[in-house]
């Protein structure tokens, strides 16, 4: 990977490995994140993460009784960007009932979470805490959840409930986000998670390619009460389809025509018409239009004016985008702006 020499930092996506690791919970948004590499590599772009391992031996057993080798020891600084994932264990290594005494490494790993991590969490705003199912429990455990939101696997919730009391968690979600803190619930929600952190990272279309490879439905985010209309209309495994919805949500300002539209998808401009409306319920030119309507929201919402919102979104005028936002919401571009300088900033920053 040579990314960092052309000025893009790699995140280190850290996996801590206790004994009896949920080996889908590591493996899953491992992959997910493996692939966001190789789809950008595609397009020309430099990688932004790097896999790496740790434990408190170089050998642990994972679930499955697959051993895992090569792990590097748990670090005592953060030196890059570092997102560190707690993946989750079987419900009897947790020991919810104390009979089981831990074995070394777990309590080593135990030791590291409560007493070096967080210091290591606190040095940089760009660290992460990432737990995937019973992961969650283990963060609390150790003492690194205070008074966020979270979730877990729904079996969890009131054990999660009983180790973090100062803690909203929250119930029936596939993952929250609060601040440096992401949780997930049950296993396959861990690479849910991983596809929403690559879109944010990488891009909603990066994210749409990731899931296609994975075969895997793209989830709403944590706090949009409906789906984002970046990754709405996903809920299919045609390929033509989704290259031309990679297409526009890359390049939303391109002159889209039908047959531009057809071209991407390399078929007809009629077999087009009949794929968007088997696959998505809507027509390419109306996919188009929502595209850039949630453009133009997202540069509203940064401050930015409304006709430079329409110009960037690929509107013709400022009165075809206020058409188009008049019949999608029922007001006008101006209710999409941030009421205050102070708002416009969290937004930036997506707080």
């Amino acid at each position: 990977m040579q990314s960092e020499s052309r000025g893009t930092v790699l995140i280190d996506i850290l996996f801590i490995v206790a004994p009896h690791s949920l080996l889908l919970d590591l493996a899953g948004p491992a992959e997910a994140f493996r692939m966001a590499n190789m789809h950008l590599q595609k397009r020309g772009e430099p990688a932004r993460f790097k896999l790496r391992y740790a434990a408190a031996s170089t050998l642990a057993i994972s679930s499955v009784g697959l051993t895992l080798a090569g792990l590097e020891p748990l670090p005592d600084h953060l030196p890059k960007p570092t997102w560190v994932v707690l993946s989750g264990q079987p419900s009897s290594v947790l020991n919810f009932d104390n009979r089981a005494k831990p074995n070394a490494d777990s309590k080593a790993t135990s030791h590291w979470l409560a007493h070096t991590l967080p210091a290591l969490l606190a040095q940089s705003e760009a660290h992460k805490l990432v737990t995937i199912c019973s992961g969650s429990l283990i963060a609390a455990r150790a003492g690194l959840i205070g008074t966020r939101r979270c979730t877990t696997h729904h079996e969890l919730l009131e054990h999660l409930r009983t180790a973090a009391p100062a803690a909203q968690v929250v119930d029936n979600r596939v993952f929250v986000l609060d601040g440096s803190l992401a949780s997930s619930a049950g296993v396959t929600a861990g690479i849910d998670l991983a596809l929403h952190l690559i879109a944010q990272t990488c891009g909603d279309a990066c994210a749409a390619a990731v899931a296609q490879d994975m075969v895997v439905y793209l989830r709403r985010t944590p706090n949009d009460p409906e789906l984002s209309p970046l990754l709405a209309h996903r809920h299919h495994l045609h390929a033509a389809v989704h290259r031309v919805q990679d297409a526009v949500s890359t390049q939303p300002a391109r002159d889209w025509t039908m047959p531009l539209l057809a071209a991407a998808a390399c078929v007809t401009e009629r077999h087009l018409l009949r794929l968007f409306s088997t696959h998505t319920s809507i027509s390419p030119l109306d996919y188009v239009r929502s595209i850039r309507l949630e453009r133009a929201r997202q540069a509203l919402q940064r401050g930015d004016s409304v006709t430079r919102a329409a110009q960037d979104a690929g509107f013709n005028s400022d009165l075809q985008l206020r058409r188009a936002w008049k019949q999608r919401y029922g007001d006008t571009p101006s209710a999409g702006r941030p009421t205050s300088a102070l708002q416009a900033g969290r937004t930036a920053i997506g707080l």
